[in-house]
C-alpha cells in the first residue's frame, strides 16, 4: 500500500510505468473494519452471548440478576431492565437491547422471551451462514416464517367479552400470569385485582392509552408488602413545608381545589435595578410595594373560594401562615405529574397567574385528607368526579424489593392494557410456541429448496421458550419437550398443552389459567424475526476511532482548543467589561479566566 505525500506525484508516475497502482486510503488511521462471513458469524455469537445473560430469568422459576453500576444496586429479573443496565458495547448486539425495550414499551411483558427467541433464531441459522447460503435467501424465508407465525397466533387467539364475568376473570388471570415470574408472585392475589381495577377505570373513561401518566405508583420503604393499597383518586407525598403548616386544616369534605404554577413567596427585584431616593420615607414605600405584590396574590387565592391551594412552584412561609390563619390547606413544589393527575381527577385548571380567577377554574373532590403511611405523610384526594386516576402505594422491607415491585406492577398494568385492547388471549407456558412450531414444520414440508430447511430451523428456534422454562424450574427439558411434541402433533385437543411448572410435566395451561394477551406473542415473534433479519443483513462493521483533537467534540477548528485563539464572544465580553468599568457602570458577568461576577442575591 502506498500513501501519497508531498512530492509523491513523481513516485506515482514512476510506479505507473511499471504497472503498479498507488494505494488509496479512505478511512482514518486506527479505524477498525471487518467484513464477510467471519464478521456475520461474530455478530451472531455476540447476540447469543447477550441472550445467555438473561436466559436464566425466564418464567416463574427464573432467577434474579444483581447489577451494581458503581452507585446503585438493582435486583431484577425483568429482561428490559437488565438489558438497559448491562450497557452493552457491541454495536450489533445492541439490536437485542432495542427489541427488548420496544417490547417493554409496547406490551410491558415478554421482554426476556423476545431476546431469547431472537438469539435462538440466529443460533439455528448460523450453520446456514457457515455453509455459504446467501444471507438474503435466509432473510426472505425468516420474514415469511415470521409473518406466518404471527398470523397463526392471531388465528389461535381466544376472544372474550369485557362486559361479562368471564371477561373480568380473563383480565385477572392475565395480570396474575404477568406477576407469576416476578418477585411479588406470592402476593398476586393482592396486586392483580388492584391492577385490573385501575386499568378498567381508565378503559371506561376512554383514557387507556395514557395509563403511564394517570396511574401513579408510589413507593414507601418499611412495613409489609401486604400493606400496599390502591387509592381511587390521587395520592402524593407531603411536599416541603414551612412553619405554620401544622396549623392548617388537614381534612375537607367537598373542597374547592385551586392549582397554580405561580410562586407565592416574597422576592426582591430580580433584575439589577437602580432606584434613587431623596428621602428615607421613600425607601419604605418601595418595601411596602414588594409586600403588597405578595398580599395581592394571596388575597386573590382566598377570595376565589378555594379550600386547597396547590402550586408547582414554592409556597413560602408568609403564604403558609396566611392560608393557615384563614382555614385553607396549601402545598408548594408539587411534582408536575401529580399536579396533572389532580387536575384530571378534580377538573381544576392550572393557572399561571393570580389575576382573573373565576368559579370555572376550580376543581372539587368528595374527600381530602392528609394521611400517615409508614414514615411518610400523604395528601389523598378521593371520590373525585372524573374517576380516571388511580394511585397504587407500595410497601416493602428494602428499597431494592420495592423498586422491583414497582417494575412488576408496571409490567402487569401494561399487560392488562394490552388485553383490554386486543380482547383476546392465548395460553402461556410454552403452549403457543409449540403449536406455532408444529404449524411451521408442516408448512416447511410444502416448499422446495433451501427455504424448507430455514423455515424448519425457525420452527425449532421457537422451542427455546418451553425448554428454558423447564431448565429454570429444575426439570428435565428433554423428556418434557418430547412429551409436548407428541401431544401437539398427535392429539387434536393438545394445542394448549405447555410446561407444568408446579408438578414438572405437561398440562393444559389454558385450563390452568396461564393466559397472555395475543398481542404479547404477536409482538414478540415479529420483533425477534425482524432483529434476526437486521443482524443477518450486516456484512461489514466499521468502528471509527475517537477523535484525538480535544476541540473536535465542540466543533472547534484545530487551532482553537486549549492555548489557541480565544472565542470571539469572550473577547467582546472582556472589552465591554473594561469600557463599563472605566465609566463606573456594571459588568457583563466576566471578571477574568474562570471567575464569574455573581449578581443579585441567592435564589433571586
Amino acid at each position: 500500500r502506498t500513501t501519497l505525500g508531498p512530492g509523491g506525484n513523481q513516485d506515482a508516475r514512476k510506479m505507473s510505468g511499471f504497472g503498479m497502482q498507488p494505494g488509496i486510503i479512505l478511512l482514518r488511521e486506527g479505524t477498525d473494519t471487518s467484513q464477510g462471513k467471519a464478521q456475520l458469524i461474530s455478530n451472531i455469537n455476540a447476540c447469543q452471548a447477550v441472550a445467555d445473560a438473561v436466559r436464566t430469568t425466564l418464567g416463574p422459576g427464573g432467577m434474579d440478576k444483581l447489577v451494581f453500576d458503581g452507585r446503585n444496586v438493582t435486583i431484577s429479573n425483568d429482561g428490559a431492565t437488565i438489558m438497559k443496565l448491562l450497557e452493552i458495547a457491541h454495536p450489533a448486539a445492541k439490536t437485542l437491547v432495542d427489541i427488548s425495550m420496544s417490547q417493554d414499551t409496547e406490551v410491558g411483558d415478554g421482554t426476556t422471551s423476545v431476546v431469547l427467541l431472537a438469539g435462538e433464531m440466529l443460533k439455528q441459522l448460523k450453520s446456514f451462514v457457515e455453509e455459504g447460503v446467501h444471507p438474503q435467501v435466509i432473510i426472505r424465508n425468516v420474514r415469511e416464517a415470521g409473518q406466518l407465525a404471527v398470523q397463526k397466533v392471531s388465528d389461535l387467539a381466544v376472544p372474550f367479552d369485557l362486559d361479562t364475568e368471564e371477561g373480568a376473570d380473563m383480565l385477572l388471570k392475565t395480570a396474575s400470569t404477568a406477576l407469576n415470574s416476578k418477585l411479588i408472585s406470592s402476593h398476586k392475589d393482592l396486586f392483580a385485582p388492584m391492577i385490573v381495577e385501575a386499568a378498567r377505570t381508565l378503559h371506561a373513561g376512554g383514557n387507556l392509552e395514557d395509563i403511564d401518566n394517570l396511574v401513579a405508583i408510589k413507593k414507601i420503604p418499611g412495613g409489609d408488602v401486604r400493606q400496599s393499597f390502591l387509592v381511587k383518586g390521587v395520592a402524593f407525598k407531603k411536599t416541603f413545608s414551612y412553619a405554620g403548616f401544622e396549623q392548617m386544616t388537614k381534612q375537607f369534605t367537598n373542597p374547592k381545589v385551586l392549582l397554580l404554577n405561580v410562586e407565592l413567596e416574597l422576592k426582591s427585584e430580580k433584575e439589577n435595578a437602580e432606584v434613587r431616593i431623596t428621602d428615607p420615607d421613600q425607601y419604605q414605600s418601595i418595601v411596602d410595594a414588594e409586600w403588597q405584590v405578595i398580599y395581592d396574590k394571596l388575597d386573590a387565592c382566598v377570595d376565589c373560594g378555594a379550600n386547597i391551594v396547590l402550586s408547582k412552584l414554592p409556597v413560602g412561609d408568609l403564604a403558609t401562615q396566611y392560608f393557615a390563619d384563614r382555614g385553607l390547606f396549601c402545598a408548594g413544589r408539587v411534582e408536575n405529574g401529580d399536579l396533572k393527575r389532580v387536575a384530571k381527577a378534580t377538573g381544576a385548571i392550572v393557572q399561571t397567574s393570580t389575576h382573573g380567577f373565576h368559579e370555572g377554574i376550580l376543581g372539587t373532590c368528595g374527600f381530602f385528607e392528609e394521611r400517615q403511611v409508614g414514615d411518610e405523610r400523604f395528601n389523598v384526594f378521593t371520590e373525585c368526579p372524573a374517576s380516571l386516576t388511580s394511585t397504587i402505594v407500595l410497601r416493602g422491607g428494602t428499597e431494592q424489593f420495592i423498586a422491583e415491585s414497582e417494575r412488576s406492577v408496571h409490567d402487569a398494568l401494561m399487560v392488562v392494557k394490552r388485553s383490554l385492547t386486543s380482547k383476546s388471549v392465548v395460553a402461556g407456558g410454552g403452549a403457543i410456541e409449540m403449536e406455532v412450531a408444529k404449524y411451521l414444520k408442516a408448512y416447511a414440508l410444502t416448499i422446495e429448496g433451501k427455504g424448507q430447511l430455514i423455515v424448519a430451523a425457525f420452527a425449532k428456534a421457537l422451542e427455546v421458550v418451553p425448554r428454558q422454562l423447564c431448565e429454570n424450574s429444575g426439570f428435565d427439558s428433554t423428556d418434557i419437550l418430547s412429551a409436548l411434541r407428541r401431544k401437539h402433533f398427535h392429539d387434536e385437543d393438545g394445542k394448549w398443552f405447555g410446561v407444568d411448572i408446579i408438578k414438572g410435566g405437561i398440562c393444559d395451561t389454558f385450563e390452568a389459567g396461564v393466559w397472555e394477551p395475543s398481542d404479547n406473542k404477536c409482538n414478540s415473534l415479529a420483533s425477534a424475526a425482524d432483529a434476526a433479519c437486521v443482524i443477518l443483513s450486516i456484512d461489514e462493521t466499521v468502528i471509527n476511532p475517537r477523535s484525538e483533537d480535544p476541540g473536535g467534540a465542540n466543533g472547534q477548528m484545530p487551532g482553537q482548543g486549549g492555548g489557541g485563539q480565544k472565542p470571539l464572544s469572550n473577547m467582546m465580553g472582556n472589552a465591554m467589561d473594561t469600557a463599563n468599568a472605566q465609566q463606573g457602570g456594571s459588568r457583563s458577568g466576566n471578571l477574568g479566566n474562570g471567575v464569574s461576577y455573581m449578581k443579585g442575591r441567592g435564589g433571586g
